[in-house]
């Protein structure tokens, strides 16, 4: 690979399930340039997620740490918070022109955390006078007395519609044409990392009309994995948003052609942001490497479960894709069958830059593997929510993306899964005596996982529940939280 800077792009989609890919094999989804850019460089099947919601997903990806080292063990805090590294702020000391756009979900929301510029896109929240740039633009350019929620669906809704919006005020559009803005406005004379973060296909699940009516009533839409073991959530629920709760066929099938609807109307505006990009700079375009990837995945029904803070793939594992820039020599088209999580994507994108990855960082650079070395690669990803909506719902996992073992902290319950032959989790394994020791092996290694970081979860290589409840911040967020108050008081003269 040359030495020379590398142009750097980061996609994300938020709660994108990992099998919601053309390249994945999906039955019916479109995903035409996201396929596109798998031909072009590697799919990664067993990309997972350590912390399966927004806001401590996206700080894996932002510092490259592991979920105890960046302090969120769940959907927790909300402080303004100094990382030792963080990727925009490494690439920025090292010359590149940083900017985000879209769903970042950070507190406070304008922290920049290194990146030169931001416009965003987040969803509902309006914290302590904040308005997103994205609904700025909607109130300045609607055409009527209508408003953004108009349709009535809410943030983690399982009802599903063709939103009321003109494709141009989507969402989904603003983000594609906010990204066009900054290359036809960087900096010509630097390199560039760009975060371009969809808000979608999270709920609501709200497509153009164009997008809804290529899935509803799709004879091939995929019914939803149900478990020998999920017969306990098996009853309707009345709660619109709740996360769990037996729908009928047609709601089901109703939620996920909204959904893919969303998916394909991001892929479809991620072709036309490339294609601008290729038109504006073909060199450019020709030598960026670019990662997609989602922060986590939505249950969509799956064994009775909505949204997502789950173990089960659905919710855990994430699509990845790699597209290598074109001086780049090496093997394209491919799959990539290692275990990767989130954290990987800051090393990844500092040793393309030939940026020194900050000891902070606990991912590593996927650029090994690409070029085929799979030595000293982890054997497995560990995850976690310690709290799922209901308090005995609280997990841990561990995974190599072919067996899986969870562990719910509070009632000390476990689940195990042979992937490969099950990858639908229809079929808890942990009380089968032939599967006995390999549900042993995986409890060990999470219980010295626990053990090594201080968790109060494991004590002389045993899991120890917590039926009072368990940390939902790891010692080092408050590390973080007073680094970011003592820079403050220095700013202050304090």
């Amino acid at each position: 690979m040359p030495k020379t800077r590398t142009n750097l792009l980061l996609i994300t989609t938020d709660q994108q399930r990992g099998d919601c890919l053309g390249c994945a094999g999906h039955p019916v989804l479109e995903t035409p340039y996201l396929d596109e850019l798998a031909e072009q460089g590697a799919y990664l099947p067993h990309a997972y997620t350590s912390v399966p919601s927004c806001t401590p997903a996206r700080a894996g990806i932002l510092t490259g740490m592991d979920q105890w080292h960046h302090g969120r063990l769940t959907m927790a805090g909300s402080d303004a918070l100094e990382y030792p590294a963080t990727l925009p702020g490494e690439l920025a000391k090292a010359g590149y022109h940083t900017q985000a756009v879209g769903k970042m979900h950070h507190a406070p929301q304008r922290r920049r955390y290194g990146f030169d510029h931001m416009v965003l896109d987040e969803s509902g929240r309006r914290d302590s006078g904040f308005i997103s740039d994205y609904h700025q633009f909607f109130e300045r350019h609607k055409e009527g007395e209508y408003g953004y929620r108009d349709h009535s669906i809410d943030w983690n809704s399982w009802l599903a519609r063709p939103s009321h919006l003109p494709e141009h005020l989507h969402p989904t559009h603003w983000t594609a044409s906010e990204g066009i803005k900054f290359v036809e406005q960087r900096d010509p004379s630097q390199p560039f990392f760009m975060w371009l973060s969809f808000a979608r296909p999270h709920s609501p699940y709200d497509p153009p009309q164009t997008y809804w009516d290529m899935y509803e009533g799709h004879p091939d839409i995929p019914a939803p994995f149900v478990g020998d073991w999920s017969a306990q959530f098996d009853k309707k629920v009345a709660d619109t948003n709740a996360p769990r709760t037996q729908r009928s066929d047609s709601e089901t099938r109703k939620g996920r052609a909204g959904y893919y609807g969303n998916i394909t109307f991001i892929d479809h505006q991620i072709g036309r942001f490339l294609y601008e990009f290729k038109k504006r700079d073909p060199q450019a375009y020709a030598e960026t490497l670019i990662i997609f990837t989602s922060d986590h995945g939505d249950m969509m029904g799956d064994h009775h479960h909505w949204r997502k803070t789950y173990a089960y793939e659905g919710s855990a594992r994430v699509p990845f894709i790699m597209r290598y820039p074109q001086s780049w020599d090496l093997p394209r088209n491919t799959r990539i069958e290692a275990p990767v999580e989130l954290r990987d994507i800051m090393p990844t994108l500092l040793d393309a830059a030939g940026v020194e990855i900050p000891e902070s960082v606990d991912g590593e650079s996927l650029l090994k593997l690409a070029r085929g070395a799979r030595d000293g690669w982890r054997d497995f990803v560990q995850g976690e929510h310690t709290s799922c909506y209901t308090f005995e719902h609280g997990m841990q996992y561990v995974t190599d993306g072919l067996e899986k073992y969870i562990w719910f902290h509070h009632t000390g319950c476990e689940q195990f899964f042979d992937l490969q032959e099950d990858p639908g989790e229809c079929r808890d394994l942990s009380a089968d005596p032939a599967h006995a020791a390999r549900v042993a092996l995986w409890r060990k290694r999470l219980a010295e996982l626990n053990e090594r970081r201080g968790d109060p979860r494991a004590r002389g290589g045993q899991l120890v529940p917590q039926p009072d409840g368990a940390l939902s911040l790891s010692p080092n967020y408050a590390r973080w939280k007073e680094r970011a108050q003592a820079q403050q008081r220095d700013w202050r003269g304090a």
